[in-house]
C-alpha cells in the first residue's frame, strides 16, 4: 500500500486560469479516489488538438480554472473503494472515454459509446458527489473530459482507466489514449480494407496520419492522401501515403479527381477534419458497388450533409466511428501489444518533446502547425 493512500497529495500542475491564456504551474491538492475512483501518477502525457480548442473555449462555455489533458501514461497510486481490477504500481492509460461493463452499449459487441461514461467536455467534476479532487488554498479547480493529465496526480473513474504491459514505453504508448487510436481504429475497424485495396484519406493531421498507419498495417495497395496544405505530403510518406491530392490545384470537385485517379472510386476513404465538404468528397469519392466511408472529424452543429440518395441506392456505404471503435478497458491494451509487436509505428507520431515547466511551448508547436504529437515529461 502506498503511504500517500487516503490522503491529500500535494503535486504540481499546469492550471488553466483562463481561456487562450498560458497555462501557469501550481501546487495543488488532489484528494484521495472514492468509490470507483483511481488516483495515479502521471509520467507522460501529450497535447491533443481537443485541449487546445476547449482551451481557447471555442464555441463553448468556458470552464475555469481546469486542468487539460487527456493523452497519457502513468503508474497507479491508489484506488478508490470497489476498484478490484486494479492496484497501485499498474501501468496504465487514462482515456476521454470509458467503459462501465454493464450499460447496453458496452453490452454490444458492435459499440464502445458507454452511456455512463462517454465523453462529456462541460462536465468538470467526478461522477460519484459531482465535485472536483483538484484544489489550491480551498479553491476548486475543475477536471477535464474526467482525466486532467496535467497534473502530477489526477484521479480518474476506474472505467477510463486502461491497465497496460508495464514493460511498454510510456513516453511513446501515451499517446494512445485518443488521437491516434482514433484514426487507426476508423481505419482498421470501422472502413476494414483488404490486403492490395486503395485507401483515400481526408485530412492529414495527427488523427488522419493514424488512418493512414492503420491503411499501411492493413496492406493497402494506394494511400491517397488528400490536405489543403502540400507541404505535409513528404511527412506522410512516412505513414504509408502513396499519392497526394491538394484539392486547391483542380478544378472540379477532389472526388471527381480521385475517381479518374482510381478508375471510379477509391475501396475506402476516411475523413479528419470535420469539414463537411471533406464529408460529402469522401463518400463520392468511393466505388460503387462496394466502397465505404468513414467519417471521423466532427462537423459544426449546424452543418447538413447532403448528397444524392442514388450514391446509396448504387451500394456505397457510409458510416461514422467514436475513437475508432475501441473500447478503452477492453481494447487498448492490444493497440499497446501491436505496438510491442512492432506493427504499429509510433515515434513517427512524435515531433517534439519538453519538460512539464514548459509545457505551453507543447500549445505554441501545435498553434503554429509544427507538431504532431509533443511529449510532455512531468519528472523533467
Amino acid at each position: 500500500m502506498s503511504s500517500t493512500t487516503g490522503q491529500v497529495i500535494k503535486c504540481k500542475a499546469a492550471v488553466a486560469w483562463e481561456a487562450g491564456k498560458p497555462l501557469v504551474i501550481e501546487e495543488v491538492e488532489v484528494a484521495p479516489p472514492q468509490a470507483n475512483e483511481v488516483r495515479m501518477r502521471i509520467l507522460f502525457t501529450a497535447l491533443c488538438h481537443t485541449d487546445v480548442y476547449f482551451w481557447e473555449a471555442k464555441g463553448q462555455t468556458p470552464l475555469f480554472p481546469r486542468i487539460f489533458g487527456h493523452e497519457a501514461g502513468g503508474i497507479v497510486e491508489s484506488v478508490g473503494e470497489g476498484v478490484t481490477e486494479l492496484k497501485p504500481g499498474d501501468h496504465v492509460l487514462p482515456c476521454f472515454t470509458g467503459e462501465c461493463g454493464d450499460c447496453h452499449h458496452c453490452k454490444s459487441e458492435e459499440s464502445n459509446m458507454c452511456d455512463l461514461l462517454r465523453i462529456n467536455t462541460e462536465r468538470g467534476v467526478m461522477l460519484n458527489d459531482g465535485k472536483t479532487r483538484f484544489s489550491k488554498n480551498g479553491q476548486p479547480i475543475y477536471h477535464f473530459v474526467g482525466t486532467s493529465t496535467f497534473s502530477e496526480y489526477t484521479v480518474v473513474h476506474v472505467g477510463c482507466v486502461a491497465k497496460i504491459n508495464p514493460a511498454a514505453p510510456l513516453d511513446k504508448v501515451c499517446v494512445l489514449s485518443c488521437g491516434i487510436s482514433t484514426g487507426m481504429g476508423a481505419t482498421l475497424n470501422v472502413a476494414k480494407p483488404k490486403k492490395g485495396q486503395s485507401v483515400a484519406v481526408f485530412g492529414l493531421g495527427a488523427v488522419g496520419l493514424a488512418a493512414c498507419e492503420g491503411a499501411r498495417m492493413a496492406g493497402a495497395s494506394r494511400i491517397i492522401g488528400i490536405d489543403l496544405h502540400s507541404g505535409r505530403f513528404e511527412e506522410a510518406k512516412k505513414f504509408g501515403v502513396t499519392e497526394f491530392v491538394n484539392p486547391k490545384d483542380h478544378d472540379k470537385p477532389v472526388q471527381k479527381v480521385i475517381a479518374e485517379m482510381t478508375d471510379g472510386g477509391v475501396d475506402r476513404a476516411v475523413e479528419c477534419t470535420g469539414s463537411i465538404q471533406a464529408m460529402i468528397s469522401a463518400f463520392e469519392c468511393v466505388h460503387d458497388g462496394w466502397g465505404v466511408a468513414v467519417l471521423v472529424g466532427v462537423p459544426n452543429k449546424d452543418d447538413s450533409f447532403q448528397t444524392h440518395p442514388m450514391n446509396f441506392l448504387n451500394e456505397r456505404t457510409l458510416k461514422g466511428t467514436f475513437f475508432g471503435n475501441y473500447k478503452p478497458r477492453t481494447d487498448i491494451p492490444s493497440v499497446v501489444e501491436k505496438y510491442m509487436n512492432k506493427e504499429l509505428e509510433l515515434e513517427k507520431f512524435i515531433t517534439h518533446s519538453v519538460p512539464f515547466s514548459e509545457i505551453n511551448k507543447a500549445f505554441d508547436y501545435m498553434l503554429k502547425g509544427h507538431s504532431i504529437r509533443c511529449i510532455i515529461r512531468m519528472d523533467a
